[in-house]
């Protein structure tokens, strides 16, 4: 018998979840047209890097052909996976409100969702259900049944809650969304934990410790597999919280054999993983800021040069140095750079100012305010990206760079298609090719056979030629090379300062191992930005590098939005 769709289901959508990633919209087409006329079929992917996000759409012509699939080809397996279907709710209305929605916890690994919709579908319509799973595919122990109404939740929990499934018992309750949860729940915790601990201290001697705080109901040691001694880290835990509390605050810092310890509330590795995140990213803050504008890099020094002599020397033109340092190698030879920090920057500069290119025992040194390694990375690649633009001018053609804004959806292998081949003056001619402006007299194209080649042009030849400038007095034409940032009109094209624009784009995310997003980014700043605006970015490395940083914090918020819409989906 068909599961009957409610009324608000007419229109014959389908959602279908749990998609392995290499699932297509032809697989899906082949499967789900064995019932009925498919309208169409939708497979929901990345904005950005266009993978499948697990799930997908799939409409019918009428809705009895759409509960027939339902009720054929739900939990079937799809390339080994099977798939997780329920009627598409094009109104949120109902997933926030949270009606008939119900969380149960505690179950058997065993149990997944077809399991989970046999035992819940006989106290009313399922409009979906879901076992948590973590990365591999294994239960988390916990699941949600979503109901067409209150009812039918309310029976499942007065038939089911406190009852056995698959040999455990299960919590079954209403379902609280996370802010709910989070302002609901209790903040008591009974569970702590306790390291540093010396490996001759056991189980018994930890409770014997422990014990005068209040009733400990386990107690254990961390034990390595292999030498069976302890780890130095174990966990108490308490009947209550007011007694768990009591002993993290007298024995936290306590000496026992010789150690001190470190006692605090325990918790789960995702919770221990994010805090300690957070405090090292605010110690890097902190560091950045600290040293910032005072922190001096000096380099080619001599390697008769300590730590002292830097300091002394640096000494000679006034301000406090807290810190000078020769930085050496394992064995103990200077590296023939070091670092020499004040406490001001108007001290630094001053020593930048009167050291920089002075003698320093036998060699002149290079003085200069010390910048993180990604940093100096990308000004040196800004750097070397103009010089060999100003490099044109001698006849030297620009590297090959793709055009802004070109998406490739990655093939079978992973990879995109090869990028254009673009040298300065070619123009787009809309249909995904760039030509060099043939309507201007004072350029020509050199011809040549496609993947040779020949005197005056690049190998590919063909459509991979680039403008050159004829000059009858010479054998060779010259190229024509691109003005500088400074040169380009107020009214510049778009197409020509994005041409600009890309590679220096491109370097600054190679530093943020995300040069994948350089078309993207660039095409945010050509849609966002006036002409003007993009010729000060091409002067100013400083600036580009900040708009770039504002950029990808858009993406990562829509990228984390997208993500919090498809779990909100998938929990449903």
């Amino acid at each position: 018998m068909a599961t009957p769709a409610p009324a608000s289901f007419a229109s014959a959508s389908l959602y279908i979840g749990d998609l392995r990633p290499d699932v297509n919209e032809t697989l899906l087409f082949e499967l789900f047209k064995q019932v009925g006329p498919v309208a169409s079929i939708r497979i929901c992917r990345d904005a950005i890097t266009r993978r499948s996000l697990g799930y997908a759409y799939v409409n019918y012509h009428n809705v009895q052909d759409a509960e027939r699939a339902l009720d054929l080809f739900n939990f079937k397996d799809i390339k080994g996976k099977p798939c997780r279907i329920m009627w598409s709710q094009r109104d949120p209305a109902l997933r926030k409100s949270h009606v008939g929605n119900i969380f149960i916890k505690n179950l058997h690994k065993s149990v997944d969702n077809k399991a989970l919709y046999d035992t819940f579908a006989s106290f009313g319509l399922i409009l979906s259900c879901k076992v948590a799973t973590d990365e591999n595919g294994n239960s988390k122990g916990y699941a949600f049944v979503h109901y067409d109404g209150g009812e039918g939740a309310n029976t499942a929990i007065e038939k089911v809650n406190g009852m056995l499934i698959a040999g455990k018992k299960v919590f079954v309750g209403p379902f609280l969304p996370r802010k709910e949860r989070k302002s609901e729940a209790s903040p008591k915790w009974t569970n702590i934990y306790i390291k540093h601990l010396d490996k001759s201290v056991t189980e018994e001697k930890l409770k014997e410790l422990f014990s005068p705080f209040g009733t400990i109901t386990s107690v254990v040691i961390m034990m390595d597999d292999k030498t069976n001694e302890s780890k130095g880290f174990g966990f108490i835990n308490f009947e209550t919280h007011e007694q768990a509390q009591a002993a993290v605050e007298a024995m936290n810092e306590k000496e026992i054999e010789g150690k001190q310890l470190y006692v605090g509330r325990a918790q789960k590795k995702s919770e221990r993983e994010h805090s300690l995140k957070d405090m090292f990213s605010k110690l890097q803050v902190e560091r950045m800021s600290k040293y910032q504008g005072v922190n001096l890099y000096v380099k080619n020094l001599d390697d008769a040069i300590d730590d002292e002599k830097l300091r002394k020397d640096f000494a000679k033109f006034g301000g406090t140095i807290t810190s000078a340092k020769v930085m050496r190698d394992d064995k103990g030879n200077s590296r023939g750079f070091g670092f020499v920090c004040f406490s001001t920057p108007e001290e630094a500069t001053k020593a930048v100012t009167e050291m920089n290119g002075n003698m320093l025992g036998n060699k002149p040194i290079y003085v200069a305010l010390a910048q993180r390694k990604d940093q100096r990375r990308a000004q040196l690649e800004i750097a070397h990206t103009q010089k060999a633009s100003r490099g044109m001018q001698q006849g030297q053609p620009l590297p090959r760079q793709p055009m802004y804004g070109m998406f490739y959806p990655p093939g079978p292998t992973g990879r995109g298609a090869p990028a254009p081949f673009v040298y300065p003056g070619m123009m787009p001619n809309g249909r995904g090719r760039f030509v060099p402006p043939m309507a201007n007299p004072g350029f020509v194209v050199p011809r040549g056979k496609p993947g040779r080649g020949g005197r005056g042009m690049p190998r590919g030849g063909g459509s991979n030629a680039y403008p050159i400038k004829y000059n009858p007095n010479v054998r060779n034409p010259t190229v024509a090379p691109p003005s500088g940032p400074s040169d380009l009109p107020v009214q510049a094209p778009k197409e020509m300062l994005g041409e600009r624009l890309y590679p220096l784009i491109s370097i600054i995310l190679k530093s943020f191992n995300q040069e994948e997003l350089t078309g993207k980014v660039t095409g945010m700043f050509l849609d966002s930005m006036g002409p003007e605006e993009l010729i000060r970015l091409l002067a100013d490395p400083e600036s580009l590098h900040k708009k770039i940083a504002e950029a990808l914090e858009v993406l990562d918020n829509y990228k984390k939005t997208q993500q919090d819409a498809t779990k909100e989906v998938e929990s449903k």
